[in-house]
């Protein structure tokens, strides 16, 4: 028996504590590192366990070996019946008996030992603590602190022990990630690695726009305003389209808000993202018409022998509008849709004029 002392388990108490784990997680990983430093200070076939007693400090090394008539293949992991009674004098043939070992100079092997073990599994435990927490977080919200800008690396501190990456496809191109920036973030990905878990966050996705939607209106959070899908240029423009399962509630209405507060406060969090929200409608043809918000669409007409392809006719004015810069609004309007759409424009219908009547006698 080894007497670690009650000030070696006050030790264990306070790693515990310092590296959130449960301190019975911690007494494992000490009874797994000194069997790792038996087996490798006695090699061999042995089949043995490791009991730390949390309360005295006491540590005890057995050695399990099965009784029987005689040795066979496995000497290190039988005995004979008439060396079992010395140490068991119920012991019988087949049974399985416990020996206490107390192998001479073990401690200082032991102690080199199991300082690199215990080491390696208890950042593994930390390790497995971190991915655990995570694992079922994907596709949830968080707030995190920019920890480091090296380059393209960005690490992102989301509490005490746990960092997360914000990859350059995840970032909006107009935003300043500075250190010590608090910002809310989309858990896009989380695998377990070999040198811990690997926490992927984006600012881009719709998913992180869904969930800001859903915290600032509560008639999403309260199942009356539904999101039927949401199209993301981070940190420029987003269609969102939505319906309502209340008849009397205007879901574009509800999700603006009062002199458009609601959507004030959720753009300014996305660097001043430009929201477009849109009536989903079981129409196609109607849902093209809201997606191209807040252009003013004349009409729209499928294009023949085409599958959802659309022609979106506008008037003059509403053109540059509707297609956005660079292409931007027509671009998410379809993405949103699942349509392609054309986007042409509709000469206004006027009365004919006398040139008009006599065009052969004026051209004459």
């Amino acid at each position: 028996m080894m007497r670690l002392g009650r000030e070696f388990i006050q030790t264990l108490d306070e790693l515990a504590e310092q590296r959130g784990l449960d301190i019975s997680t911690v007494v494992a990983t000490m009874e797994s590192a000194m069997l790792s430093a038996y087996n490798k200070y006695l090699p061999g076939e042995r089949q043995a366990e490791v009991k730390l007693d949390h309360d005295t400090g006491d540590m005890k090394i057995f050695e399990i070996r099965k009784v029987v008539d005689e040795i066979g293949n496995e000497p290190d992991r039988e005995i004979t019946l008439k060396d079992a009674l010395r140490y068991d004098d119920k012991a019988e043939i087949g049974q399985e008996i416990r020996i206490e070992q107390n192998p001479p100079n073990f401690g200082r092997i032991a102690a080199q030992t199991v300082r690199q073990v215990i080491t390696q599994k208890l950042r593994d435990a930390e390790r497995n603590i971190v991915y655990n927490a995570f694992a079922d977080r994907v596709g949830d919200l968080v707030s995190g602190t920019i920890y480091s800008v090296e380059g393209d690396d960005i690490i992102v501190r989301i509490n005490d022990k746990t960092d997360a990456e914000l990859p350059k496809r995840e970032r909006i191109p107009s935003e300043r990630y500075t250190p010590g920036s608090v910002m809310r973030f989309y858990v896009l990905e989380v695998k377990n690695k070999q040198r811990g878990p690997r926490i992927i966050v984006s600012r881009t996705h719709p998913g992180l726009l869904k969930k800001l939607l859903e915290l600032e209106i509560p008639e999403i959070q309260e199942g009356v305003i539904e999101i039927r899908n949401i199209v993301r240029d981070g940190g420029s423009r987003a269609k969102v389209a939505l319906s309502s399962l209340v008849p009397n509630v205007d879901p574009v209405g509800a999700c603006i808000g009062a002199g458009g507060s609601r959507i004030k406060a959720i753009s300014q969090s996305l660097r001043g993202e430009k929201i477009d929200a849109v009536i989903y409608s079981n129409d196609p043809l109607v849902y093209i018409k809201n997606a191209m918000s807040p252009a003013q669409v004349a009409k729209v007409e499928p294009v023949l022998d085409q599958e959802k392809e659309v022609t979106v006719y506008v008037y003059q004015d509403q053109l540059s509008l509707a297609i956005g810069k660079g292409g931007q609004n027509v671009k998410l309007a379809a993405k949103l849709t699942g349509w392609k759409i054309n986007v042409t424009t509709l000469e206004p219908d006027r009365m004919p004029t006398l040139k008009d009547i006599f065009h052969d006698v004026f051209n004459a």
